[in-house]
């Protein structure tokens, strides 16, 4: 991977020598993983979810979104959700709400980062 494209990474908020780590040096590995991440389907359902006020089901996608997260070393978007999982399982489910752009925010950053250098 250049070093271009791990700045690039890093600063969108993936910690790569972290999830390097974690695939054991395995680049290839890890590529296939950042890929897979804009397939995964966990931060529209949260969305949806918000938007219809299921915060059964936004707190599985987020739960899940959290547990992807961290093991790409998403560290931004991980402490986010997990504040988010949070609120939903003390029942502040105006303050998850609230805590959604940020989320938005974080998650594209990410996504267009991926986007960009992995395409």
């Amino acid at each position: 991977m250049e070093e271009r494209t791990i700045q690039r990474l890093e600063e969108a908020g993936i910690h790569v020598p972290e999830v390097l780590e974690r695939f054991m040096g395995s680049e290839a590995l890890l590529v296939k993983f950042l890929k897979k991440f804009l397939e995964d389907e966990n931060y529209e359902k949260l969305a949806q979810a918000m938007k219809g006020q299921d915060y059964g089901e936004a707190l599985r996608a987020s739960h899940t979104l959290k547990g992807v997260c961290g093991n790409l070393s998403m560290g931004n978007l991980y402490e986010l959700t997990a504040k988010q999982v949070g609120l939903f399982r003390a029942e502040k489910y105006q303050e998850a709400e609230e805590m959604m752009p940020a989320i938005s925010r974080e998650y594209e950053k990410i996504c267009e980062a991926l986007r960009r250098e992995l395409a």
